[in-house]
C-alpha cells in the first residue's frame, strides 16, 4: 500500500515538474519575440529620428560662402558680341562658387568695332575713369576679386581703372584673366601693370592669359591658385 502511495506522490511532482518547465518555456518565446518587436519599433524610431536630422538644416551652420574668408567675387567687362569675357567669368564663376557682376557703363559704347577702338584709344590716352552704371557701394564682404576684360589698346579697358580706384582694396586678393585674338603676352603683361597701379595696396596675383574656350587652362589655374568651391 505504501509502495502505490509513493508512486502516485512521485507521478503527481512529476506532473507538476512538466507544467512548471512548459510554463518558462512559453514565456521564454513569448519574451523573446516580444523583445523582436521591441527591436524593430526602437529601430523604426530610430530610423524616423535620423531621417528628420538628416533632412532637417541646422540653423546655425552658415551657408557656403557666407565665410568673409572664402567669399569670391567674378568682376567682368565684355564689349563684343562673341562674349568671350563673359564666358570665361561664367566658366570660373561655376568653378568657384562666387558672386558674378558685369561692369556696365553709363555711356554705352558703340556697337561698330572701328567706333569703339577709337573711344578705346581717347579714353587710354586721357586715362579716363569711364563711369559705371551698377557700381556696387560696398565689396568689403569680399577677400578675393577675379577681374575679367578684354585687351584694348595694349591694355585693360579704362572703365576697369574705374571699378579697382573705387575702393580700398588692402589685403584683397585680386586675380586678373582676359582673352585675346592675337593672344599676346606682352598686351597682357601691360594690362597687369595697369591693374597693379590701380588697386593700391591689394595682393594682386599672376593673371589667366587663355582661350576663353580652354576650359582645363582655366580650371588650373584656379586649383594652382586654390579658386576653387
Amino acid at each position: 500500500m505504501m509502495k502505490r502511495w509513493i508512486a502516485l506522490f512521485m507521478s503527481i511532482m512529476l506532473m507538476f515538474s512538466l507544467a512548471a518547465c512548459g510554463t518558462d518555456y512559453v514565456s521564454g518565446v513569448d519574451n523573446r519575440q516580444s523583445g523582436t518587436d521591441n527591436s524593430r519599433e526602437e529601430s523604426s524610431e530610430n530610423s524616423q529620428i535620423q531621417t528628420a536630422e538628416e533632412g532637417t538644416e541646422p540653423s546655425d551652420v552658415p551657408e557656403a560662402g557666407n565665410d568673409k574668408d572664402g567669399k569670391t567675387l567674378v568682376v567682368y567687362f565684355s564689349w563684343s558680341s562673341s562674349g568671350n569675357t563673359e564666358k570665361m567669368a561664367t566658366t570660373i564663376q561655376e568653378q568657384t562658387g562666387g558672386t558674378i557682376y558685369e561692369i556696365i557703363p553709363v555711356d554705352a559704347y558703340p556697337t561698330d568695332y572701328t567706333e569703339t577702338t577709337e573711344v578705346a584709344q581717347e579714353e587710354k590716352d586721357n586715362n579716363a575713369r569711364p563711369e559705371i552704371a551698377n557700381l556696387p557701394e560696398n565689396i568689403s564682404e569680399y577677400s578675393r576679386i577675379l577681374v575679367g576684360y578684354p585687351i584694348w589698346w595694349h591694355t585693360a579697358p579704362m572703365i576697369i581703372g574705374t571699378f579697382l580706384e573705387h575702393y580700398d582694396l588692402t589685403g584683397i586678393d585680386v586675380y586678373p584673366f582676359s582673352q585675346s585674338a592675337s593672344m599676346n603676352e606682352e598686351q597682357f603683361e601691360e594690362s597687369m601693370e595697369f591693374v597693379r597701379g590701380c588697386a593700391g595696396d591689394a595682393n594682386v596675383h599672376d593673371g589667366l592669359f587663355v582661350n576663353a574656350d580652354d576650359t582645363d587652362a582655366i580650371i588650373t589655374y584656379l586649383n594652382e591658385n586654390g579658386l576653387m568651391e
